[in-house]
């Protein structure tokens, strides 16, 4: 049985790692679905769900190849764990906040994927992004207007209640 790798995207603010939680907790109990944690180099957050890695740790990581996918945001270095392959392969639907960036290196790697990506107008996201305070977050004027295109399986507008575009969420991960 052939899993898929579900690659959650977007602009920060968007409330990706929020519609991840609820859709995790919807389908709490069945074990098709998977959600590692992202590795990050700085503590986790209430805002992020995601292990410490320091950074001497990521760079030897990406040197040997240990993680599924990895890439380099805003000063951090971000990965996800190596098992979330192996767990593809297994038949799982492993759920991944990750960069845009990396979308077309995942499809390259020859990964069954799916990209669902989760959106809001500049506004919404500005006040979002504000209440977070992160240090990284940094000049929030130029953080808005990066833009990069990707090929989307799923396009959620993330401007109604949280709950609701988690269930579109939920519907899309229980029809991979």
């Amino acid at each position: 049985m052939a899993g898929c790798l579900v690659l959650v995207v977007g602009p920060s603010g968007a409330g990706k790692d929020t519609l991840i939680r609820l859709a995790r907790a919807a389908l709490a109990g069945d074990p098709r679905y998977v959600f590692p944690r992202r590795l990050v180099t700085r503590p986790p957050s209430g805002d992020e769900d995601n292990d410490e890695i320091d950074p001497a740790a990521f760079d030897r990581g990406c040197a040997a190849g240990a993680f599924t996918l990895q890439w380099r945001a805003h000063g951090l270095g971000y990965a996800i764990p190596a098992q979330a392959a192996d767990r593809v392969a297994g038949g799982h639907v492993v759920v991944c906040n990750v960069s845009r960036r990396i979308v077309e290196e995942a499809r390259e790697r020859g990964l069954p994927v799916s990209v669902v990506e989760v959106t809001a107008p500049p506004k919404i996201l500005a006040r979002r992004i504000a209440a977070r305070g992160r240090p990284e977050d940094g000049d929030l004027a130029a953080r808005l207007a990066r833009e990069a295109r990707v090929r989307a399986d799923l396009t959620i507008l993330n401007t109604g209640t949280p709950e609701d575009a988690a269930a579109r969420l939920t519907a899309h991960l229980r029809a991979c």
